[in-house]
């Protein structure tokens, strides 16, 4: 008796469906490209950047509405609201504006925020399969990573604040709906510019623009699953409350980096027709009509034999 016959007639089942081969495929690829230790790699670098570039942020709001502080709040609640398990512990705290704190943050923010840009373009270049002579060079990536890091903060910090200001100065249920949908199309356009930005040879928008819709949506479930944990744990002791702190917020940046990159490798494998795909191929092996992601070359590995799970 077969012990994986369920297994093997589950592989014949979802390569002939194309929806679920389309799921299947994604998750083989994002095993073969060992993806998971890139998100930690990814995560790594957020959790030490995201203090400094979101004090950077209310520091600036000290400064710029210091004569109304219920706009500040507003504002401040809107952005730091998308990182709910430490975006909440900034929010309760009572900042105002200073000129070493802000100079001290942008300089560390600076500094770790491209060591998250560079974890991310080698991630993308690898799901891609960027040729490792056509990835950009310890130089591109950090100038590419500081320019991206100051177009992303500047989009999302005037999308969420403007978010802010409409649903937290109006109130009702319709305008909370708006801020849900505003999120949403804040976060859509923050993959999008990263996963253009960010990869040396990057692919067409309308071949990342899959991926992106898909990350937006896992982020946007993230932010709330994030407020939900922190009503959790806000009753609290202390100690208890500061470790469930910092496991949240490390558990939050490492599923949301994995859900990153599932979402990228769903659109490369739309992209390069990476479907179906058998569950006991190898990582070299692919479908008939595949078609090469980074460059020129040729798909790598023999033609997928459908067969091959077949007992």
């Amino acid at each position: 008796m077969d012990p994986l016959a369920p297994v093997r007639a589950f592989d014949r089942f979802q390569q002939r469906h194309r929806p679920l081969a389309i799921v299947m495929a994604t998750v083989k690829k994002f095993s073969d490209d060992q993806a998971g230790n890139l998100a930690v790699t990814v995560a790594f670098y957020a959790f030490f950047s995201l203090f400094p570039l979101l004090l950077v942020f209310v520091t600036v709001l000290g400064f710029v509405l210091a004569g109304d502080h219920q706009l500040m709040r507003t504002v401040s609640g809107s952005v730091l609201g998308s990182f709910p398990v430490i975006g909440s512990t900034i929010q309760g705290e009572h900042l105002r504006g200073d000129v070493v704190a802000l100079v001290v943050g942008i300089a560390l923010s600076l500094w770790s925020g491209s060591g998250v840009t560079g974890a991310m373009s080698t991630a993308l270049e690898q799901v891609w399969e960027i040729p490792r002579t056509r990835r950009a060079n310890f130089f591109q990536k950090k100038i590419r990573g500081l320019l991206l890091l100051v177009v992303l903060g500047a989009m999302f910090a005037i999308g969420s604040a403007a978010s802010g200001v409409v649903s937290g100065g109006l109130g009702g249920w319709p305008l909370k709906v708006v801020g849900v949908l505003a999120s949403l199309v804040i976060n859509l356009g923050l993959f999008l510019a990263s996963f253009q930005l960010l990869c040396e040879q990057p692919p067409d928008w309308r071949d990342v623009l899959p991926g992106a819709v898909l990350a937006a949506l896992f982020w946007t479930a993230l932010q709330a699953g994030g407020g939900i944990y922190i009503a959790h744990i806000r009753h609290s002791n202390n100690v208890y409350g500061t470790f469930a702190l910092v496991l949240g917020l490390l558990t939050w940046l490492h599923l949301g980096t994995q859900l990153t990159l599932y979402a990228v490798e769903f659109s490369t494998v739309l992209t390069g027709r990476r479907w179906p795909r058998s569950l006991f191929s190898n990582p070299g092996e692919q479908p008939a009509q595949a078609r090469p992601l980074g460059g020129d070359e040729p798909v790598p590995g023999p033609p997928l034999n459908e067969q091959r799970a077949a007992p």
